[in-house]
């Protein structure tokens, strides 16, 4: 396994030796040919008609492996075959690679110590994204190290979206959402177009814990409110919206969260701007975002969870004058005209989001 810092543990003598995953041929089949080219495993026989048949929607397709020699899976990595699997990645079809730290931890932690720096922590990401660009295809290039060396102020030179901490499902029900999105908000100048921070998946609906991956499927563990709050703050965060879940058991409620246009829109918004803290205190944030067209999105957040509560936002605060034309944007219904503060009943970790435009 793969702790918060990068470092490998926990992991048997077979995975200590392992440089070529052929471990897990059992399951998937050859590993690579004799040119070192990857394969596809045995249930994805044929990559690209995969790929051709996810475009075919209009949708992309994203594939998902490592710097080190295995995934956090046991699966193959790239590691020692990074430029024929960039090219084999971009003759498959695929518009985005997740490149995951894993076991590139133990690579890390071979060199000798004083080689053991924010350098060494780049490096493979920047040999990735090099080898992406020069394909005959545009691939977004998922950067997922943790946060280390603060990946923020050096992604771009990689790729265009990084994870800014560690896995959220370790953190989820222990107030991970609002932990990892303070911090988001922290380094709210690193977001803009083509320059994404990511604070982990939404894990929404049904999933398997990471803390047990033979066990069945089971709700997340969050409350309805929590489930509305944290789709909200991941929107005005402007962060990417990758769904964590198991899709074939998806409930109203939960397609009802993922696919609220009114909060999509502020998400992929063209300014890109994550959005900034107006209040952020122990018990209630308010969070404000500009849009492109000129118009405020306000969030407004319970993080105590100690019970009921009102919120107020006032004008002075949000940065506005005069009466603003108001619309909800979970009920996705217009409020009508309103001046001077808006003051929010919210629950236990609930939260309400509005858009506030000038009015006429």
């Amino acid at each position: 396994m793969v702790d918060a810092d990068g470092n490998v543990a926990q992991m048997d003598q077979k995975h200590k030796n392992a440089s070529t995953g052929l471990d897990v041929a059992a399951k998937a089949g050859e590993v690579r040919d004799k040119n070192g080219r990857i394969l596809p495993a045995r249930d994805f026989p044929d990559m690209k008609a995969l790929t051709d048949y996810i475009h075919c929607f209009g949708l992309k397709a994203g594939i998902y492996t490592s710097p080190g020699p295995l995934t956090c899976q046991r699966f193959e990595g790239s590691y020692g075959h990074e430029a024929l699997d960039a090219q084999t990645f971009a003759a498959w079809g695929f518009d985005l690679l997740k490149y995951d730290w894993c076991s590139y931890g133990r690579v890390f932690n071979s060199l000798p110590r004083n080689q053991q720096n924010d350098e060494a922590r780049k490096k493979p990401y920047i040999v990735m994204g090099t080898l992406l660009a020069t394909q005959d295809r545009d691939i977004v290039h998922n950067l997922c190290q943790y946060g280390m060396a603060k990946v923020w102020q050096w992604g771009t030179e990689a790729g265009q979206s990084w994870r800014v901490g560690g896995d959220l499902g370790h953190t989820l029900t222990r107030g991970g959402v609002y932990n990892i999105a303070r911090k988001t908000v922290e380094i709210r100048n690193s977001n803009g177009p083509g320059s994404w921070n990511d604070p982990d998946y939404l894990i929404l609906g049904r999933w398997t814990s990471p803390f047990d991956k033979a066990a069945p499927l089971v709700p997340v563990q969050l409350t309805a409110a929590e489930q509305y709050s944290y789709m909200s703050l991941w929107c005005l965060m402007a962060c990417p919206l990758f769904f964590s879940g198991d899709m074939f058991t998806l409930d109203d409620f939960t397609r009802n969260i993922l696919c609220n246009t009114d909060l999509i829109a502020v998400n992929q918004d063209r300014r890109g701007q994550c959005a900034e803290p107006v209040r952020m205190e122990q018990e209630a944030w308010v969070l404000k975002k500009t849009l492109a067209d000129g118009s405020v999105v306000v969030g407004i957040f319970d993080v105590a969870n100690q019970g009921d509560r009102i919120i107020v936002a006032t004008w002075g605060g949000l940065g506005l004058t005069g009466p603003q034309q108001v619309r909800d944007l979970w009920r996705q219904k217009e409020l009508g005209t309103i001046s001077g503060r808006l003051a929010v009943h919210v629950g236990p970790r609930g939260c309400a989001v509005f858009k506030l435009s000038k009015a006429r």
